[in-house]
């Protein structure tokens, strides 16, 4: 690892030097690209993960020099890749860069998928606000590109995370959304009675038996033959025993009734 590490240190001398020396105006800045990327590679080599994002980081600036925003923008991903043994909030920022510049260069599916990248990372950390604005947005660029079921499925990542929350409104919303989008795709239709399975279980967290019940009506009027699945079913039981699992939820206000909690009975067996 050790000769890596000289390798890399020894491109990156002749990268800095290629920059402060004489060249053509655009040239200097890719050989200088070109010398941080090999002095990248050896670093990487060397499992030194912060000396290789610091280098694609000046690989990213060499590109913007150069106006070359999209190798910029992939300079930026290669530096998030590294931060991500390390540094997630870095990888984000890393990413949040590589963002900007593919839409400013029109590329909204790279966009939408690096937006997704960087949701999931503050979402593992457990950042779940930032993590729904990204994963939002990634949602909205996919949609934009005519992609309804990668779309789809991170707006049911942001529902679920708004159920977590405990934003439950939201959560119906989201799930009840989805569900009339995916109605009338043909690939897309036999995953409805699981999406809208989530936001009848989103309504018992909400506590109200009269809105659940004209959710079930609503939901028939999304998917005709919901009536018949096991999903509805399941909705329909829970409807029955609610008022009495909010009466348990009043004797003991100590309990903590979740998303989470709910899922959880909706799956224990029927008797």
């Amino acid at each position: 690892m050790g000769d890596h590490e000289a390798r890399g240190d020894d491109f990156e001398k002749k990268a800095e030097k290629k920059l402060t020396g004489w060249g053509i105006f655009g040239s200097k800045y890719e050989d200088a690209a070109d010398l941080f990327d090999k002095a990248a590679n050896s670093f990487k080599l060397a499992k030194n993960w912060s000396r290789a994002a610091s280098v694609y980081i000046k690989i990213a600036n060499c590109h913007l020099k150069g106006d070359s925003k999209h190798e910029a923008a992939s300079a930026y991903v290669e530096a998030a890749n590294c931060y991500k043994k390390f540094s997630p909030q870095e990888a984000a920022q890393a990413l949040n860069q590589a963002v900007n510049l593919f839409l400013e260069i029109g590329r909204l599916n790279m966009a939408a998928r690096y937006s997704k990248d960087i949701g999931e990372i503050y979402q593992q950390e457990q950042d779940l606000e930032k993590a729904t604005d990204y994963l939002e947005r990634a949602a909205d660029l996919f949609d934009s590109e005519g992609q309804s079921s990668q779309a789809n499925t991170i707006k049911q990542k942001v529902a679920e995370i708004a159920a977590q929350l405990e934003q439950y409104p939201k959560a119906t919303e989201i799930f009840e959304g989805i569900a009339r989008q995916s109605i009338n795709n043909n690939l897309l239709k036999y995953g409805v009675r699981g999406i809208l399975l989530n936001a009848g279980i989103c309504q018992l967290c909400r506590g109200d038996p009269v809105a659940i019940t004209n959710s079930l009506e609503r939901y028939q009027e999304i998917d005709p033959t919901f009536s018949g699945t096991r999903e509805y079913k399941l909705l329909a039981v829970r409807i029955l025993i609610c008022p009495f699992f909010l009466d348990l939820v009043q004797c003991m206000p100590d309990l903590n009734i979740t998303f989470s909690l709910v899922l959880t009975l909706n799956f224990i067996p029927l008797l």
